[in-house]
């Protein structure tokens, strides 16, 4: 039987989906790539903010309609149906088999139970809402991440180093759906980071939903920068970078790592939300605009070059304008190279929900809309320092039109961060330069990309 895969979200929820399809492989499952051939269909669901959930109803109601043609199953998993199972199976008779995230480790019996029998089992899971009784989610298992299928291409894959999260921010839903955070032991990661290597994967991008916790329950103590430091020892992996780093989880450990490791990225991708201090005691994050202003002052005197990403929200509960304004002096002043807002989206269950003075919808607009305009001004400035450099890009592709090569540098995360354009000019046309490391020198910029030319 054809089975396609439709992943939503984040790359945490992808290797989900790359581990459920090597499973299908594994039992002599065909996989496409086409929904229309399709006998079974799979869609990996989100369900973080409004929009995510959005797109994930209208998903399961598009390939529904693929049921009165080929497709004779419709299978969903993912954050949406562990979150909303109850609601879901009401909804949405067309599917055929809902999968919760605490079903992952009977995901094959659930299966085979509907392709063999067509049988449903139904969950007769305990409906959990308190976040103190929610436990840790059954992981998959080591062979089943070493089975997994990377569908990120040749060059990069992602590694995940923990599952759930336990710093129960009041806006976010996570907690909730993933339970706490649960460490993968080292060896394991190891022994997946050397069989990608193995495969070719030059670079290895380290997740989890924070990744300065890695190794306080298992270890006792945070073990993200040698775990780093290992990972750096393999052959074949030859850039190595971690996201979502919580600021009062960078220890100068781990800024001493990414200051004298070739191999690692010096690249920071710090989750502050806000700055106001009102703001993040009201989100219960565990750092003050102090904390944060050092923390950042001390990275950029350790680190010179170092990039600096963050995400934002604007419009949280009770946000004034006075505390917008702070957060958007801020950002003219930290000039951070990457930066993204999210709008604040009222979760289900979260102390925020039911927090008085929530922002409307128009107001969280404008303030997006501000912070942006900024940070597109921000964004050309830093990157017309670089016009004359030297970099090294990982070529990755070709423009459709064959004008233009199109990579990236260490420091540009895929699918999230700008690209390098490459002239395709005659002394390039008969050269084979995908998946390639060249040395290029900035010649342009706009507002988030670079243009360049090989030296």
């Amino acid at each position: 039987m054809n089975v396609g895969f439709i992943s939503l979200g984040c790359s945490k929820n992808l290797i989900d989906t790359e581990i459920t399809i090597g499973k299908f492989k594994e039992h002599k499952f065909n996989i496409v790539n086409d929904e229309t051939k399709a006998d079974i269909i799979v869609i990996n669901t989100c369900g973080f903010i409004d929009s995510a959930k959005e797109e994930a109803i209208n998903t399961i109601l598009e390939m529904a309609e693929y049921k009165e043609k080929r497709c004779r199953y419709l299978v969903v998993m993912g954050c949406l149906v562990q979150r909303y199972y109850d609601e879901l199976i009401k909804l949405l008779p067309e599917v055929d088999l809902w999968i919760k995230l605490d079903e992952y480790d009977i995901l094959w019996d659930k299966i085979d139970d509907l392709v063999k029998r067509d049988i449903v089992e139904k969950s007769k899971t305990k409906k959990i809402t308190k976040i103190s009784e929610i436990p840790p989610m059954p992981m998959f298992s080591q062979e089943e991440y070493l089975d997994r299928t990377v569908t990120t291409g040749e060059n990069f894959a992602y590694s995940k180093i923990g599952e759930g999260c336990s710093n129960r921010c009041t806006y976010c839903a996570i907690p909730y759906i993933r339970g706490p955070f649960v460490s993968r032991k080292k060896e394991d990661i190891l022994e997946e980071a050397k069989g990608l290597a193995k495969k070719g994967i030059k670079e290895l991008i380290v997740i989890a939903q924070d990744t300065t916790k890695y190794g306080l329950d298992i270890y006792g103590k945070n073990s993200l920068a040698n775990l780093l430091e290992e990972i750096s020892k393999i052959d074949g992996i030859k850039w190595i970078r971690f996201l979502y780093s919580y600021p009062e989880g960078i220890t100068d450990e781990l800024i001493d790592l990414v200051a004298t490791n070739p191999k690692i990225a010096k690249y920071f991708d710090i989750p502050i939300q806000h700055i106001s201090d009102t703001v993040l005691k009201r989100m219960n994050r565990k750092t003050s605009k102090q904390q944060i202003i050092e923390l950042i002052s001390k990275i950029r005197n350790k680190i010179p070059n170092v990039t600096l990403r963050t995400s934002l929200m604007v419009g949280f509960p009770g946000e004034t304008k006075e505390e917008f304004n702070e957060l958007l002096e801020f950002v003219k002043t930290a000039k951070f190279d990457k930066l993204g807002v999210f709008k604040y989206s009222k979760e289900d269950g979260t102390p925020a929900a039911r927090m008085e003075g929530q922002i409307h919808g128009n107001t969280k607009t404008s303030r997006y809309n501000k912070i942006m305009k900024e940070q597109q001004e921000i964004s050309k400035e830093n990157l017309e320092k670089k016009i004359g450099k030297t970099y090294e890009v990982l070529i990755e592709d070709i423009s459709f039109d064959n004008k233009y090569y199109v990579g990236r540098t260490i420091e540009n995360v895929p699918d999230i961060d700008g690209l390098v354009y490459i002239k395709n000019d005659d002394k390039l046309k008969e050269k084979d330069l995908i998946n390639k490391f060249v040395n290029c020198k900035i010649l342009d910029v706009n507002s988030y990309d670079l243009i360049g030319e090989i030296i």
